[in-house]
């Protein structure tokens, strides 16, 4: 595990000093794009008769690292918490209901476009795909990914009102998408339709339970750190926090992800105002604005580097084109409509709703959710479909989030 890890921190730090040096990218898209060239660069060779040896170490690497229990047992928890950590409490609370409506009823609704959508257009491109794997397709693509979101948004230059509904939604929507993507997954496994009242219940008790517990974590946290002034102590706190109360919530089956998001608000509003000195706040800053730019390059480096493992058949390059067309389409009828339509409601500026439209970014939680599906010929295609919405969404769409902010909205500075 040692070597893994050095390999993969290795790879991260050269590709980032190249972009940095050489491209100028935002580091998670310049980082992952280079290890796709670099993948892509492989096969290619290997294809030639060259480079054969080196093609295979880095397949047997990535194969030796489950990426899907890596980062939602992993990453995942330390990410969330430090993109919660920066989040105003009191300027989001002014946006809650649609951060609210977006987060939950937005989600279930694209799970549902988007399934029926692959549903109806996997046959024309001559692989169709069954309607409950269609759903689960829909159900992992269609929550932002918070780590993608809010790592592009940092140079997109929003307004700050829109800049806290897409961080906002963003951190919350996963939580949602990971429970009906594992309400679907049950279905899938049990051969039985849930009843309403059971999809109801799971969401209520990972959903709701995750909420609680991260709220109940958060001011057990604040509570310590107001009892002492040692900002070694106080980090190594927040630390233990975020790790053991994620291992916690996986033991009493509540959402993780939702629980950290919210003990990184409390912590980061209450817990930084109230309960640490002007030292201890500047290291906490320092440590997990560090530790999540780390996690953030290595996670889009291990993105770039899994095509290795992917397989697209034509059929299969075809229905990824679909995919990002539907995801899309879905994206613009259940946030983008509803944002244009309702603009009292939403309170943004006007032609946020291209930008919420456009920003809607996917990145490692989609694909980690579908590497999780049982194996099979379903499997290989709904991994194919992620993975190509995944590096359409994050080297195309964030590569000009800036440019369709400007242009919708305006941009600050």
């Amino acid at each position: 595990m040692l070597d893994i890890a050095a390999v993969c921190l290795v790879i991260t730090a050269l590709l980032a000093y190249l972009n940095h040096r050489f491209v100028g990218m935002p580091t998670a898209i310049g980082v992952m794009a280079a290890a796709l060239a670099l993948s892509l660069a492989l096969l290619g060779l290997d294809a030639l008769g060259l480079a054969h040896g080196v093609r295979q170490y880095e397949e047997s690497l990535l194969r030796s690292i489950d990426f899907s229990s890596v980062l939602m047992q992993g990453m995942l928890s330390l990410l969330l918490f430090a993109g919660a950590l920066h989040v105003d409490l009191s300027e989001l609370k002014a946006y809650r209901w649609p951060v609210g409506a977006l987060a939950v009823l937005g989600t279930m609704l694209s799970t549902a476009v988007v399934g029926l959508g692959m549903w109806l257009a996997m046959p024309l491109v001559g692989l169709p795909l069954p309607l409950t794997f269609c759903l689960l397709f829909g159900a992992l693509i269609s929550p932002t990914d918070p780590i993608a979101v809010m790592g592009i948004l940092k140079s997109a230059g929003a307004p700050k009102e829109l800049e806290l509904v897409i961080a906002g939604e963003s951190l919350f929507n996963d939580g949602v998408g990971v429970v009906i993507f594992a309400l679907l997954l049950g279905m899938l496994a049990s051969g039985l339709a849930p009843t309403a009242g059971q999809g109801l219940q799971l969401l209520a008790r990972e959903a709701g339970g995750g909420l609680l517990f991260g709220l109940g974590l958060g001011f057990l946290t604040f509570l310590l750190l107001r009892s002492v002034d040692n900002y070694q102590v106080e980090v190594l706190l927040t630390l233990a926090a975020v790790t053991g109360g994620y291992a916690l919530a996986s033991k009493l089956h509540v959402s993780g992800p939702l629980a950290m998001v919210v003990a990184g608000l409390v912590i980061g509003n209450h817990g930084r105002a109230l309960a640490m000195s002007d030292t201890t706040r500047r290291y906490v800053d320092m440590f997990w604005e560090l530790l999540d730019e780390i996690l953030n390059a290595v996670l889009f480096v291990l993105i770039g580097m899994e095509v290795l493992l992917v397989t697209f058949s034509l059929e299969e390059l075809a229905s990824a084109a679909v995919a990002v067309v539907v995801t899309l389409v879905a994206r613009a009828l259940t946030v983008g409509l509803p944002v244009a339509l309702l603009p009292r409601a939403f309170v943004l500026p006007r032609g946020s709703w291209k930008v919420l439209t456009w920003g809607g970014l996917r990145g490692g939680i989609s694909v980690a959710l579908a590497l999780s599906l049982p194996a099979g010929p379903e499997r290989n295609t709904v991994v194919a479909l992620t993975y190509g919405v995944v590096v359409f969404s994050i080297l195309v769409q964030g590569l000009s989030i800036g440019r369709v902010t400007r242009r919708a909205v305006g941009a600050r500075g």
